[in-house]
C-alpha cells in the first residue's frame, strides 16, 4: 500500500503531530555538536527544533513528498529519502529520535535492528508512536465501512500498534537497555469542526482509501462519520482516541 501525503494539508490539519512531539525533545536532551537522526521526520519541524539545540540533525522519511517539503522549509538541514526499516547511514549517530512515525513501519524488527546498528555504544533512542488500542474506533469501524461499500476485500490496514511489553521486549532483543516505557491515552482534538474527521481520515488513512473509487471513498467516509460521531464528536469538534507509546532506551 502506498501512503500518499499532501504536505500542505498535513501541516495544516495534522499540526498537532509536531506540537505534541515537542515535549519528546525534552526527553531526548539534544546536546551541541552531537549527531541526531530524526526517524520519520515528516516535514522537518521537529528536526529543526532539535537542531536549534546545537545538534547536527539528519531527517529521514520514506515519503518523497515529506522530504521535499522538509528541504523547502528547512534548507539548512540534511534530509534523506530512506526506508526506516532498512536504513544504514555512512556514519554512526549519538541519538535517534522518532515521533509519530514508527507505527507506519510494519517491519518493526527491521526498524529496531536498523536503529541499533546506527547508534554508537551508549547512544540514545527516544520515540513516541501509536500503541495498542490507538484509534481503536477507526480500526474496528473500517472493516464494516468497507463491507457496507461493497469492497471488503480491498481493506489493508498499514499500522503497527504494539503493546508496551511487546515493544520493550523488541528493543531488548536488539541490544537496548530500556530506561523508560509508557503507554497512555491521549485524546486528540482535531481542527476544522464537523468536517474535521473526514479531513483527518483522508490524510491519515489516505493510502487505505486510495484503492477505492471516488464514490466508494465517499461512502466509506460517510459511514465512518455516522458510526463514530456519537463516540468521538463532542462540543463542536472531533476528539480522536489516540493511545501512545513513549520509550527511552540506550544501546548497550
Amino acid at each position: 500500500m502506498n501512503q500518499q501525503w499532501n504536505t500542505g494539508v498535513y501541516d495544516k490539519d495534522m499540526a498537532f503531530v509536531s506540537r505534541f512531539g515537542e515535549s519528546l525533545i525534552g526527553l531526548l536532551q539534544p546536546q551541541p555538536g552531537e549527531s541526531v537522526i530524526d526517524w520519520g521526520c515528516g516535514t522537518g519541524d521537529l528536526a529543526a527544533a532539535i537542531a536549534g539545540h546545537g545538534a547536527a540533525v539528519t531527517g529521514i522519511d520514506a515519503s518523497a513528498e515529506m522530504i521535499a517539503a522538509a528541504r523547502s522549509k528547512h534548507p539548512q538541514l540534511n534530509f534523506v529519502l530512506a526506508d526506516g526499516q532498512v536504513y544504514r547511514p555512512e556514519f554512526p549517530a549519538d541519538a535517534v529520535f522518532s515521533n509519530a512515525a514508527l507505527h507506519w513501519l510494519q517491519d518493526a524488527q527491521g526498524a529496531a535492528a536498523s536503529i541499533a546498528a546506527i547508534l554508537r555504544p551508549g547512544g540514545r533512542f527516544v520515540a513516541e508512536f501509536g500503541g495498542q488500542g490507538n484509534i481503536a474506533s477507526v480500526v474496528a469501524g473500517l472493516p464494516d465501512a468497507f463491507g457496507a461499500a461493497g469492497c471488503s476485500g480491498r481493506l489493508k490496514l498499514p499500522w503497527y500498534f504494539p503493546s508496551i511489553g511487546q515493544y520493550a521486549a523488541l528493543l531488548e532483543h536488539n541490544g537496548f537497555t530500556v530506561e523508560l516505557a509508557l503507554c497512555f491515552s491521549r485524546p486528540t482534538p482535531l481542527e476544522g469542526g464537523e468536517p474535521g474527521f473526514s479531513r483527518w481520515l483522508n490524510t491519515f488513512a489516505g493510502g487505505i482509501l486510495s484503492v477505492l473509487t471516488p464514490d466508494q471513498r465517499d461512502a466509506v467516509t460517510a459511514y465512518m462519520e455516522r458510526k463514530l460521531k456519537p463516540q468521538l464528536f463532542r462540543e463542536g469538534r472531533w476528539v480522536m482516541d489516540y493511545r501512545r507509546i513513549r520509550v527511552a532506551a540506550r544501546k548497550q
